[in-house]
């Protein structure tokens, strides 16, 4: 196991972190505000155009030739054999639209290019399911605050909730800052962020709560400092593992999965963040004590006999 140093004074830096996780999160609500997300074809819906070649083919080649005809957000994807195509465009459905496709993609090559199929592509998430994706998410946060508050006590539950609302409105604001696609797999990608965040908290609270048992003399910020400490190891690992594989599939997994990929990747860094910084500063800000957490003894009637 990795061994670092353990007595870091995290907390000593509270106040220019949440000043810090304020900055971004305007930022990102501005962003949302004015640019939006740039939604893929699975929320706006578009043209489908598929093309056979003779040969196998490098769908970079493709990419290439249809940017150059200004066509720079069609999603290019092999369907079966390695000279089949999916070409996915935003485009508003136009019958002449395959036949376009067809001849930028003749004119950029030597080999036969064939039109397999043209057609309109409805969206497969509509207002009413984004309607209800929104409201089982936020009926998810409500029952993880349950969870917690009666886990650990209702500070706790306000602070892990707190420190998930920032990881998701801080992922969705990197996608609309650089307006990269949110497509459905983003959208995976943001709820896998949920998860990742709120283990990763919890293992960090799990501690705090020990500690505050154990340490009976020390501040309470003291106490958030030795538990953060005690888990560094843990987080700084496990974080640079994912964070690894992340950058694999980013780097090579294909356009498919590279949206899946920068969303997990953004959200895993921001929820180590924020586990270590949100969580535990919105702990200190509620004022959590060690009597949150150990109840008080329970009074016991002592009968005094009077001494005739």
């Amino acid at each position: 196991m990795i061994q670092f140093k353990r007595d870091f004074n995290f907390m000593g830096a509270r106040k220019f972190a949440a000043a810090f996780s304020i900055l971004l999160i305007l930022i990102s609500l501005g962003s949302l505000a004015i640019n939006g997300l740039k939604f893929g074809l699975d929320f706006t819906g578009g043209s489908l155009v598929e093309v056979t070649y003779g040969n196998p083919v490098e769908l970079e080649d493709v990419r290439a030739s249809l940017r150059a005809e200004g066509y720079a957000d069609a999603v290019v994807q092999t369907f079966g054999a390695a000279n089949d195509i999916l070409i996915r465009l935003g485009e508003a459905h136009d019958p002449q639209l395959g036949n376009t496709i067809l001849s930028i993609l003749q004119a950029s090559t030597d080999d036969t290019v064939t039109l397999r199929r043209n057609e309109f592509v409805g969206s497969q998430v509509g207002e009413e399911l984004r309607e209800q994706g929104g409201l089982g998410l936020l009926v998810a946060l409500a029952m993880v605050m349950l969870y917690l508050a009666f886990r650990f006590q209702f500070k706790f539950s306000v602070g892990a909730v707190l420190a998930l609302a920032h990881d998701v409105i801080l992922v969705l604001g990197f996608f609309s800052i650089f307006q990269i696609d949110f497509d459905l797999t983003v959208l995976a990608a943001a709820l896998a962020v949920i998860g990742y965040s709120l283990n990763d908290t919890i293992v960090v609270y799990d501690r705090i709560r020990e500690n505050f048992r154990i340490l009976r003399v020390e501040e309470p910020i003291e106490v958030l400092n030795t538990s953060l400490n005690q888990t560094l190891s843990r987080t700084i690992v496990t974080s640079l593992t994912t964070m690894l594989v992340l950058v694999v599939l980013a780097m090579f997994g294909g356009e498919m999965i590279y949206g899946f990929s920068i969303a997990l990747l953004v959200g895993v860094v921001v929820g180590t963040y924020s586990s270590i910084y949100v969580a535990g500063n919105i702990l200190l800000m509620l004022k959590v004590s060690r009597e949150d957490l150990i109840p008080p003894p329970p009074k016991e009637d002592i009968e005094v006999e009077e001494v005739p």
